[in-house]
């Protein structure tokens, strides 16, 4: 399996970029659905919170205004009106508003457990406040809200003692009954406002959808951008002078020049690319034309020259080599010069490292191919290569041989 490290550089680019857009887009996510989910809670409490006080302020006013109207019309008690108002303001929407107590005397203000707990805590409380959250009922997540209900004077005209109640509520509650004694001031009930969480949160979901569609799309639409951009600016230049180097590599063609680019870090690259092109290019002219000029001298010199390695074996030789030999030149390259020797021990001590830099005379003997034996006197010399040293030999024959 292929490591990153040793993943292309445009793979390494798209995967990096991939996972940067993958972290971008979790982050925004999880960013947008709490927020959504902040707004939404607010919103329901804000909501739940206007139903409460319109439910309040219905109760005391009609508490306040209606004397004995109810004596004939029972719709007309306030507890009653208060009732129906909270259907009819939340009869279009998803929220369920009631009044609860704990001295309830219709049935449908009886409270459930949770509105229980809260109304024995409002009750403990010198100053209680309004309560919400999300619960958790039966596996459902239900949003609810309760706003405390003080008793007002008027109250006290149906919720005072048995005897101060109207006709109507005598008949209706016998003495004794947990609903009469209220005093003012004293939390008799609460609002209570419930809904259930699935449906806040299908309005939270097409906004989240939508929101996450437009944040990713506009993240898309920047990596993208800024993919296109870096890759134009520095993954293809990168790429052209990879190319370029292989190609020099291979070839050896010194002639190749990238193109001109802006005057970035990317630019200086390429132009001094460009710059070590021409100056190769120059060495090697150079180098040619020495090794041009240095194989017309040993074709011209009058004395057999013999270039050739540590190891003897033979690079170059002028035609006079060829005669000393015995053997052509072509035929010559590749073969070693000790077996040319009759005595090769001076030689060999000369071609140790120390000789690189020194320059000596020694008499040897040749034996060419056909077996003729020559005396000559050999002058060394030592120079450097890239690899390991090279050395060339001057050949000259003995006077009266």
């Amino acid at each position: 399996m292929t490591r990153f490290a040793d993943l292309p550089i445009r793979s390494k680019f798209n995967i990096l970029l991939s996972l940067l857009l993958l972290v971008l887009f979790l982050a925004t996510a999880l960013f947008t659905y709490q927020r959504q989910k902040s707004f939404v809670l607010r919103f329901a409490v804000d909501n739940a919170r206007n139903f409460a006080r319109q439910l309040i302020e219905t109760r005391d006013y009609m508490s306040s205004v209606v004397k004995g109207e109810p004596e004939t019309n029972y719709n007309l008690v306030p507890q009653v009106v208060a009732t129906q108002v909270a259907k009819r303001v939340t009869q279009n929407t998803k929220y369920y508003l009631r009044q609860v107590s704990l001295r309830y005397r219709n049935p449908l203000n009886s409270p459930d457990p949770y509105e229980t707990a809260q109304l024995k805590k409002f009750a403990q409380q010198a100053h209680p406040r309004e309560v919400y959250g999300v619960v958790d009922i039966d596996g459902t997540s239900v949003f609810r809200f309760l706003q405390p209900m003080r008793a007002t004077a008027s109250c006290l005209e149906c919720h005072g003692s048995y005897e101060s109640a109207p006709h109507f509520v005598q008949e209706r509650f016998p003495p004794g009954h947990y609903s009469y004694n209220y005093r003012v001031g004293e939390v008799i009930g609460a609002v209570s406002v419930t809904i259930p969480m699935q449906d806040l949160y299908a309005g939270l979901g097409v906004n989240l959808k939508l929101d996450l569609l437009s944040r990713g799309a506009v993240f898309l639409i920047v990596v993208l951008i800024m993919g296109a951009v870096l890759r134009r600016q520095i993954l293809d230049p990168v790429k052209l002078l990879s190319e370029e180097i292989t190609n020099v590599t291979k070839t050896g063609d010194f002639q190749r020049k990238l193109p001109s680019h802006a005057g970035d870090e990317i630019g200086q690259v390429f132009s001094a690319f460009n710059e070590m092109m021409d100056e190769l290019a120059r060495r090697t002219l150079q180098s040619r034309e020495a090794d041009e000029r240095y194989r017309l001298f040993i074709e011209l010199s009058n004395s057999a020259v013999v270039t050739f390695l540590q190891d003897g074996k033979i690079v170059i030789a002028n035609q006079r080599t060829e005669a000393l030999f015995g053997k052509s030149r072509q035929d010559l390259l590749g073969e070693t010069i000790f077996d040319y020797l009759e005595e090769d021990a001076n030689l060999r001590r000369m071609l140790a490292p120390g000789f690189r830099t020194k320059e000596e005379n020694i008499r040897l003997t040749v034996r060419s191919s056909k077996g003729k034996t020559t005396e000559v006197e050999v002058a060394l010399s030592a120079s450097r290569t890239d690899r390991e040293p090279m050395f060339t030999a001057i050949f000259r024959e003995h006077e009266g041989q």
